[in-house]
């Protein structure tokens, strides 16, 4: 079997690293040095900026805390520098964990100013914590040695750099094509993969202690290195350094958190000799310059250099799922008839605005209910109390019995319950079979650490397999590989479906499904709710288009201005007079 052809990149980059102390002057492999020691960092910041999309400018500051805490440790207790690497890293991650639990509650530019303030804060109490030495920081910190050969020279030291950062890239790249990768990836919409079980404050929090983690790690290497630990490297400036590498690189794959060090450490080197050379004189001029090429550099590749030239490198295989069935366990349907959802004087208030007031119904298993109205009549309100978006300001909802209006999205997923939005919500960039498969989350287990030590490959294979299955069931099968956003409005549609369906749902939630739909689509449609509708699965829809509304549901309920007008079969919604006025107008024979 040949190697696959997106790894052959890889494989040349990495023999080139191997054979670079034989081959390249000493001055480059001490660059290579500093490069992958900043791709460690980088990388953190393709995950938490890239993936999550937390801008931080604190990453230094854990740089920083496991430097200093790896330079107490073998000072202090006269311990192997190797020996305190545990405790490096469970400095950083302990931090990391509880900066990250004050700091993801933030959101927009309190965001940024929070990640700005705690690294700032850790940088001064580094200078002014008695035992670090002040600002002239900590000398004499022992040097990394191995089986005799120390690795203070570039060369072992660069090797070993770039072997952490092997091991790195690769649980990184695991991680992101796996069940909780395609997870992280899409918690930039935090509606939409908590209306499907993802508890997205916790994955947050889980990736900022990783991205801390790699920084601690970064911060050890730094220490054993130099063999000198002091404030300044671990500043904002720094911290702005790193970022300034991951976007240039591209923040959105973990190359780009390779291609950005290389840049930047590059042009910097190169710029510090040339442009003194050039003038005569010393002085800030290379940095004027480099500023200039950067910016060139980014109105070129706007999303980073790892994109601009993945065009032109063999890509990796968009993510297909087995050729054997491997199924997914399925949930017992509640017996047709039997009460599923109730609504019980149901009302929501912003402010002085009433959205809901007042309004019950219910729907039984089995069956296919419409809600319609005019324009702000409340649907798309009610159906975000009905699956814990907003909380109501009175009445109650149960889901079989069960009381839920008080619950979070992830536990009234759990219930059985899945959804499609009123405005598209995908992850335009992940493939159709990606994004499906994020609505399979509550059948699988398998976690952070799981995905990056690939240890839930089987597991990825039966929700990449039902994703598929999903897919074919829609007539999206086809459309697989591509990007979700590559999809016309009316497909997209139809692939959030998929997505809700890959939730093995009870109850389906459909808000204005037919929605760009041309006419053959919306018959497969009809086709496909009176097959769930067969198969025991409920059906609750929102919908504008009374042609495709009253030849398909069992029973419709009409929603004017926040309260509930009628109820009842198509036909005799048809003939309610208040109906006609507010809503239908001529449809009534």
């Amino acid at each position: 079997m040949g190697v696959p052809a997106h790894h052959i990149p890889a494989l040349v980059v990495g023999a080139m690293i191997v054979l670079a102390p034989w081959l390249m002057p000493v001055w480059v492999v001490t660059l290579l040095g500093y490069i992958g020691l900043n791709a460690i960092v980088c990388l953190g910041l393709v995950l938490l900026t890239g993936m999550v999309g937390i801008t931080s400018f604190g990453q230094a500051a854990f740089v920083g805390l496991g430097a200093y805490v790896s330079a107490l440790c073998v000072l202090g207790f006269g311990v192997s520098p190797w020996l305190t690497l545990p405790a490096a890293l469970a400095a950083s991650g302990v931090a990391g964990a509880l900066i990250g639990w004050l700091t993801i509650r933030l959101s927009g530019h309190y965001l940024v100013l929070g990640t700005m303030a705690w690294g700032l804060g850790l940088f001064y109490l580094f200078g002014n914590l008695q035992g670090l030495g002040g600002f002239n920081g900590i000398a004499g910190v022992p040097r990394l040695e191995a089986a005799g050969l120390s690795l203070v020279d570039p060369a072992p030291f660069m090797l070993l750099v770039w072997a952490v950062l092997a091991v790195l890239l690769v649980g990184t790249t695991t991680l992101i094509n796996s069940r909780a990768g395609r997870a992280i990836r899409a918690l930039r919409d935090p509606i939409m993969v908590e209306s499907f079980g993802v508890q997205s404050a916790t994955l947050k929090l889980k990736v900022f202690v990783a991205a801390a983690l790699f920084a601690g790690l970064a911060g050890w290497l730094h220490a054993h290195y130099l063999g000198h630990v002091s404030p300044s490297p671990f500043g904002i400036n720094a911290s702005v350094d790193y970022l300034f590498m991951a976007v240039i690189g591209g923040t959105g794959s973990p190359a780009g958190a390779v291609l950005g060090p290389a840049v930047v450490e590059s042009l910097r080197t190169l710029l510090r000799d040339a442009v003194p050379a050039l003038k005569g004189v010393g002085g800030n001029f290379e940095a004027i310059v480099f500023g200039a090429l950067v910016i060139l550099l980014l109105q070129r590749a706007s999303g980073g250099l790892a994109p601009y030239l993945s065009r032109w490198l063999p890509q990796r295989p968009p993510p297909r799922a087995p050729s054997a069935e491997q199924t997914l366990a399925r949930r017992s349907l509640p017996a047709t008839g039997s009460a599923l959802l109730e609504v019980r004087g149901l009302g929501k208030r912003f402010g002085g605005l009433v959205a809901l007031q007042g309004v019950s119904f219910d729907v039984r298993a089995g069956e296919i209910v419409a809600l319609i109205g005019p324009n702000g009549a409340g649907k798309s309100t009610l159906f975000n109390l009905v699956t814990g978006v907003l909380p109501p300001s009175e009445g109650e909802v149960r889901i079989q019995g069960s009381r839920i209006e008080s619950r979070s999205p992830r536990a009234i997923a759990a219930l059985g319950v899945a959804r499609t939005f009123q405005h598209v919500r995908l992850r335009p960039a992940m493939t159709c079979l990606e994004n499906v498969a994020i609505g399979a989350w509550l059948r699988g287990h398998s976690g952070v650490l799981a995905g990056a030590l690939a240890l839930s490959r089987r597991e990825d294979a039966q929700c990449l397999y039902e994703a598929q299955r999903q897919l074919d069931r829609v007539g999206l099968g086809a459309q697989a590989g591509a990007p979700a956003g590559s999809l016309a409005l009316g497909q997209q549609r139809v692939l959030e479906i998929a997505r809700a369906l890959a939730a093995d749902p009870s109850l389906l939630m459909l808000d204005e499904p037919a929605a760009g739909l041309r006419l053959q689509e919306k018959q497969a449609l009809a086709a496909l709710l009176r097959e769930l509708k067969s198969q025991g699965v409920t059906v609750l829809v929102v919908e504008h288009d009374m042609d495709f509304v009253m030849n398909l549901v069992d029973r419709v309920v009409v929603l004017q201005f926040g309260t509930r007008i009628a109820e009842g079969t198509p036909d005799e919604v048809r003939r309610d007079p208040r109906v006609i006025e507010a809503y239908l107008g001529g449809l009534d024979d």
